[in-house]
C-alpha cells in the first residue's frame, strides 16, 4: 500500500508534480464551484460547459447569461496563450515553469479573493465580469502549463478523458489499466474541491472558496520554488 500511494504523488519520472498538480485540480473544483453557483451558471475551467450553455442561452433559455460564457471562454483563451508562451520559454525545467505560473496564479487569485471581499455584488454588474476574467485567466494558464508538464492523467480541469481511461484502460475492456490509482485520486479531488467550495459559499461566502484556492496555490507556490532549483532528472521537460 505504502509503494501504491508513493506513485499517487511522485515517481522517478515527474518527481514531486503528481501531488502538486492535484492540489491544482483541487483549486479548479473550488473556483468553478464559485463560478457556476455564484457568478450565473458559467465555468471558468470547463470550457466545454461554457459553449453548451452559450447554445442554450441563444436557443432561449433565461436563467443562463449569453456575455458571461463568451467572456469566460476569451479570458481562458488568454490565460492558455499565456501559459503556452511561458511554457515556450521555461518547459526545459519543470520546476521553474510551475514556480513562474504559480506565481502569476497567485496574483490572479488575490486579486479575485479582493474583488470577492468587496462590498460589491457578484450576481451581476462589474464585479461579477472581473471576477469571471481574473479566473478564467488563472485557470487557463493552469491548464496549459499543466499540458505542457506532460504528467499522465492530470491536467487539472478536464475529467472526461479520465474517467473514460477508467473504464476503456481496465482490465475488463481488455487493456492494462494505467494509473488507475492517479485517474481516480484526479477525480475524487475535483469532486472534493467542487464540494468543499459549494460548502464555503453557501455557509460563509464567495469569498471563502477563493481564499482557500489562494491558499493551496501559495502552498504549490513555495514548494515550486524550492524545487525550481533542482537538477533531479524528472525537472527535464517531458
Amino acid at each position: 500500500m505504502r509503494t501504491v500511494l508513493h506513485g499517487y504523488w511522485r515517481d522517478e519520472r515527474h518527481g514531486p508534480l503528481p501531488a502538486l498538480l492535484l492540489v491544482l485540480t483541487l483549486v479548479t473544483g473550488l473556483v468553478d464551484a464559485v463560478s457556476y453557483l455564484a457568478l450565473g451558471h458559467v465555468f471558468v475551467a470547463n470550457m466545454t460547459g461554457n459553449v453548451v450553455f452559450l447554445g442554450f442561452a441563444l436557443a432561449g433559455a433565461t436563467e443562463l447569461s449569453i456575455p458571461a460564457a463568451p467572456v469566460a471562454i476569451t479570458a481562458f483563451l488568454l490565460g492558455a496563450l499565456a501559459g503556452g508562451r511561458l511554457g515556450s520559454s521555461a518547459a526545459h525545467h519543470r520546476g521553474r515553469l510551475l514556480a513562474i505560473s504559480s506565481k502569476i496564479q497567485i496574483a490572479l487569485l488575490g486579486a479575485a479573493v479582493i474583488v470577492s471581499a468587496a462590498p460589491l455584488a457578484v450576481d451581476g454588474g462589474v464585479a461579477r465580469y472581473a471576477l469571471i476574467v481574473l479566473l478564467a485567466l488563472a485557470i487557463g494558464l493552469q491548464n496549459a502549463v499543466a499540458r505542457r508538464l506532460g504528467v499522465a492523467d492530470l491536467n487539472t480541469t478536464v475529467l472526461t478523458l479520465t474517467l473514460t481511461g477508467i473504464a476503456a484502460d481496465s482490465t475488463w475492456a481488455g487493456g492494462s489499466h494505467p494509473n488507475p490509482g492517479r485517474r481516480l485520486a484526479a477525480t475524487a479531488t475535483m469532486f472534493l474541491g467542487a464540494a468543499i467550495g459549494a460548502a464555503l459559499l453557501f455557509h460563509v461566502g464567495v469569498a471563502a472558496p477563493l481564499a482557500l484556492a489562494l491558499l493551496l496555490l501559495a502552498f504549490n507556490g513555495v514548494v515550486a520554488h524550492r524545487i525550481s532549483s533542482s537538477s533531479d532528472p524528472w525537472t527535464r521537460g517531458a
